[in-house]
């Protein structure tokens, strides 16, 4: 028998310790509870640069993909990767699976206008002007799987 065993202090040291288990729990479990994530900032969709870069953040995720080919991600999850532009709409989808096996998508939506030629006098050559390359926070739709 222990002494003081019906002691209050011993009882909130005990609930204590129970409550701090559950925490600890939760936070070891947030993986498993939340699934992979994916950040991309969002602005613009309408874009005057062939190249640019689709940069943004991952949080619990063993893979991630853009259009099928794997993305290189930090440890901090932080991932920066260049894309070629299609005249027109352009659909990018970076998929991102967690070691248990659930994905989470996000789907890219860009419009690439190209400039106008800027045309010199008639009996001269023409120059066309050209973009340099853009680092693009672009406009997000997630779905969840």
């Amino acid at each position: 028998m222990l002494p003081y065993r019906d002691g209050r202090i011993t009882k909130i040291l005990l609930a204590l310790f129970f409550v701090l288990v559950v925490l600890y729990a939760y936070y070891e479990a947030r993986g498993l509870l939340f699934g992979p994530s994916i950040d991309v900032p969002d602005k613009a969709a309408v874009v005057h640069d062939r190249f640019i870069t689709v940069h943004g953040t991952a949080a619990r995720i063993a893979q991630l993909t853009m259009n099928g080919r794997p993305v290189t991600v930090t440890e901090g999850g932080a991932f920066s990767e260049p894309y070629l532009l299609n005249d027109g709409y352009n659909r990018i989808v970076l998929r991102a699976q967690d070691r248990y096996g659930r994905t989470r998508e996000s789907v890219i939506e860009v419009m690439y206008e190209p400039t106008e030629s800027v045309s010199a006098p008639v009996d001269g050559p023409r120059v066309t002007s050209t973009s340099t390359a853009s680092s693009l926070p672009i406009s997000t739709s997630t779905v969840a799987q």
